[in-house]
């Protein structure tokens, strides 16, 4: 495990200049800190049992911000017996971004990086799951499409596999991203949040657009998803609309657990994966925004909990794992809420 850790910190020497002692250590948590990161919670981690498991989990978080919002999903796989791997994207989580998330190269950098950091984690276990929110996502159905024989299962919320309809416009323009970073200006990376930077930056937002394109290409020239997929997202998402995802399922043929949150809970992009606790522990500065703006301030989702029943009966239903006493009852991995409402009666 040890080498492991090793390896996981030196990919990050270069890309944070150097590393140091965290301040704060748990129990089977190995973590890397940086002076170069605005603080420790921007750093990446992997949760671990000290030996090598079964499932292994490699969670990729979203454009802007950092490991610190896959906290809490990491923490439920990590107790249903797998290790998991969280990895900072280059440009994220520094105290100074702007010349990072103006590298032409920054896509290729986030590839790079995913691939490195799957190579790193082989020793960990078996078999992989790999994942991520938003942008975190569509690197990971990147990766599989590249490698599929690597992967056991795919896991995505919010997944970014579509983007706003101005935004893809925009995209298709001659010399737009030279135009992006203009417009982004000096991209500044501090806020009111301590673990995302205040705003995306057009450029990188155009980089994620590439990937998109890429994704998409494939699948119509005929690669298909032949993994289970969990997928989780909202209907009120104005940032990654919900039909990326689900042109993404029309090409997955194994069984897919797809949990779709109506729009009446008006959930936001940014909040799928918080849970009150990634909420308070946020200390996010809401004096420094204006309150009244939709998704302005961070909220907890309000289906949290029943997007995690799903995320464990999807994970009971594609892993080896002997279900504890508490998990004995636990139901298949329903198709979407309607059916998990229906069944529950909640």
């Amino acid at each position: 495990m040890q080498q492991v850790f090793t390896a996981f910190s030196q990919l990050y020497q270069t890309e944070l200049n150097a590393t140091s002692r965290c301040r704060e250590g748990a129990v089977n948590q190995y973590r890397v800190c940086a002076e170069a990161l605005r603080n420790e919670g921007n750093g990446p981690f992997i949760l671990h049992h000290g030996k090598p498991t079964k499932n292994v989990a490699v969670l990729f978080h979203g454009l802007s911000d950092s490991p610190y919002f896959m906290r809490a999903l990491a923490a439920v796989l990590h107790d249903r017996g797998f290790t998991v791997v969280v990895p900072l994207l280059p440009g994220h989580g520094l105290r100074e971004a702007d010349a990072a998330m103006k590298d032409k190269q920054l896509a290729e950098r986030w590839q790079q990086h995913v691939e490195d950091i799957m190579a790193v984690s082989q020793p960990l276990g078996e078999r992989f799951f790999i994942g991520g929110f938003s942008t975190g996502g569509a690197l990971a159905v990147d990766h599989y499409l590249d490698a599929p024989e690597d992967i056991a299962g795919l896991m995505l919320f919010s997944g970014a596999l579509a983007l706003t309809d101005n935004a893809e416009t925009m995209h298709k323009i001659w010399g737009i991203k030279t135009l992006a970073k203009l417009i982004d200006g000096d991209y500044e990376s501090h806020g009111p949040n301590p673990y995302k930077y205040p705003a995306v930056a057009g450029f990188a937002g155009l980089e994620l657009m590439d990937i998109i394109r890429s994704i998409r290409t494939r699948l119509e020239e005929g690669q298909r998803i032949q993994v289970p997929v969990f997928a989780a997202h909202s209907q009120a998402d104005n940032t990654t609309p919900i039909k990326g995802v689900k042109r993404l399922l029309e090409y997955a043929d194994d069984t897919n657990t797809f949990f779709e949150i109506d729009k009446d809970y008006d959930l936001c992009h940014a909040d799928l994966p918080l849970n009150r606790k990634l909420v308070a522990d946020m200390h996010f500065k809401t004096k420094m925004v204006n309150v009244q703006e939709r998704c302005a301030v961070p909220k907890a989702n309000p289906l949290y909990r029943q997007m995690i029943f799903m995320l464990e009966a999807f994970v009971s239903a594609h892993t080896e794992i002997t279900p504890g006493l508490q998990d004995s009852n636990r139901p298949r991995p329903y198709i979407s809420y309607d059916d998990f409402k229906q069944a529950t009666g909640k």
